[in-house]
């Protein structure tokens, strides 16, 4: 049974800021805390769960009407799994350090959450252009949390940014690494629990941006200067 169709101001809305999947939904956290060490190890991961969330989005969204109920996440997680093996080759083909790199990662974007819970929860539910929109928005949206984070983790803990784009973009891109200092690393930055401290950063940080839209947006009371006057009326 369909529902009706969001605004696409608020599919955008809420895929990049209200209900972002990696710092509100908390979906998509594997991939996201092992392999945004750097900025293009983010970037690699961010392209391909672009490519993987709009192919499944757009043909979950057009064979809707033909999936039983029973078969429903089967039949999406077989969409899933051919849009992530076509991401698989084409990075095998063109950049191949960078997938070797991102290594088992890839091949799990068919089990992250956030792609099959937009496939079931929207894509199955609205016409193809909505649900291709609403794959764009999510995507970016995650991304976005991905190129914040690996830029965070590489400034701080090698003191650079933009490293390795080569790997992504080829010979054109050897030139971009921007060193930022050499005598101060945060190595932690780098490790695991770099992860964790750079996710919870970003986590806060939106927090107290919604809080100080929300004290903004309440309206304001001004007090009067003058004491009020209280008159009293006899009856007779």
């Amino acid at each position: 049974m369909s529902q009706p169709t969001l605004p696409y101001r608020q599919i955008a809305t809420d895929g990049l800021w209200n209900n972002n999947p990696a710092l509100v939904q908390l979906l998509g956290l594997c991939p996201l805390l092992a392999v945004t060490n750097t900025f293009v190890n983010a970037l690699g991961l961010g392209l391909a769960t672009l490519l993987v969330l709009l192919g499944s989005n757009l043909s979950v969204s057009l064979v809707r009407h033909h999936v039983p109920s029973s078969v429903r996440l089967p039949a999406f997680v077989m969409i899933i799994a051919s849009f992530v093996t076509c991401a698989e080759l084409l990075m095998q083909a063109f950049t191949y350090e960078l997938y070797q790199i991102l290594g088992i990662f890839i091949p799990l974007i068919v089990t992250n959450c956030m792609i099959l819970g937009r496939a079931d929860a929207f894509a199955s539910k609205n016409p193809p252009l909505p649900a291709l929109y609403d794959g764009l928005m999510v995507s970016l949206g995650f991304g976005g949390v991905l190129l914040l984070l690996g830029s965070l983790r590489e400034l701080l803990g090698q003191g650079t940014l933009f490293s390795g784009m080569d790997l992504l973009l080829g010979p054109l891109a050897a030139d971009w690494k921007i060193t930022f200092f050499t005598d101060f690393q945060v190595l932690i930055m780098l490790l695991p629990p770099g992860a964790f401290f750079g996710t919870g950063l970003l986590i806060a940080l939106k927090n107290l941006i919604d809080q100080e839209r929300k004290k903004r947006a309440q309206p304001q009371i001004i007090a009067s200067d003058q004491p009020s006057r209280r008159v009293r009326i006899s009856q007779t």
